[in-house]
């Protein structure tokens, strides 16, 4: 069976067609359980995202902040598990015919096995798989597999990267660019900022893929911003952050339901619009 890049990408071509963002959310797989995690990212979907990444929960997090790191302390007690992942997948790809990624540091599929991780995301539907620590110079096994499975490869650029670097990044990557608006973890911040903006023109000058900038959004103000210059908004520790708060698992699930439909209005510029 073949993986669904060919969703996302259409997926993203639908928003842009629309004259808006696409919003992407992210929730780890596990989180606060394998079965309730799967009922969060149907939530999201429900509420108005386009594309979701599943986050496999890893123990030595770099890129994320104190929010996620909670969150994949909890799926890893939790017992969680790479088979959780692909069902998280499956099943959510199954309920709602959406574009399903898995974002992953690079050692638990490494450890897993390149051919046998890529070949089960396709079969569970998966769109492809973004990969914020793997060097571009060495992913060329990985992008092998991921395309004999219809897989998409996205990789992360950052305000540091070099003009030059940025090409090389974008010539290998696939589905769509990940732009991390600012150097840092993952988290919510009070603003997005222009770094943003102006990486994510330095990109679109390497590539046609669309970009799209995560960290820091978690609002609808702050996502209509970002739909103001770029193809996706990501949307991560917003989301996990509704659901550490929420009193118990009902109200988590309609917190981020409710949190997807806000966002939804703001990548669409509704902002001040009365629901």
């Amino acid at each position: 069976m073949s993986g669904n890049i060919q969703l996302l990408t259409d997926t993203l071509a639908a928003a842009k067609a629309e004259g808006r963002s696409a919003l992407i959310a992210y929730l780890p797989a596990g989180f606060p359980t394998v079965d309730g995690g799967i009922e969060a990212v149907r939530a999201v979907l429900d509420g108005g995202a386009d594309v979701v990444e599943v986050g496999l929960p890893h123990s030595d997090p770099v890129l994320d902040g104190p929010v996620i790191q909670t969150a994949d302390d909890i799926a890893l007690r939790g017992g969680v598990r790479i088979a959780d992942v692909m069902r998280t997948v499956r099943e959510a790809y199954e309920a709602t015919g959406k574009p399903i990624l898995v974002m992953t540091y690079w050692n638990p599929i490494d450890r897993y096995g390149v051919e046998r991780f890529t070949a089960e995301l396709a079969e569970a539907g998966g769109a492809g798989c973004i990969l914020p620590d793997l060097p571009v110079q060495e992913s060329a096994l990985w992008r092998e597999h991921a395309e004999k499975h219809g897989l998409a490869t996205v990789f992360v650029v950052a305000p540091s990267s070099k003009d030059k670097r940025l090409a090389e990044i974008t010539k290998a990557g696939s589905g769509f660019v990940y732009a991390a608006s600012l150097m840092g973890v993952t988290g919510t911040r009070e603003t997005v900022g222009a770094q943003a903006q102006d990486l994510v023109q330095r990109t679109r000058a390497t590539t046609g893929l669309p970009v799209c900038v995560g960290l820091g959004v978690s609002n609808a103000a702050q996502a209509a911003e970002v739909a103001g210059f770029a193809d996706g908004v990501i949307v991560g520790s917003a989301f996990v952050k509704r659901m550490l708060d929420a009193p118990d698992h009902a109200a988590a699930i309609e917190a981020v339901r409710a949190l997807a439909g806000e966002l939804a209005k703001g990548v669409r510029g509704q902002v001040f619009t009365e629901s």
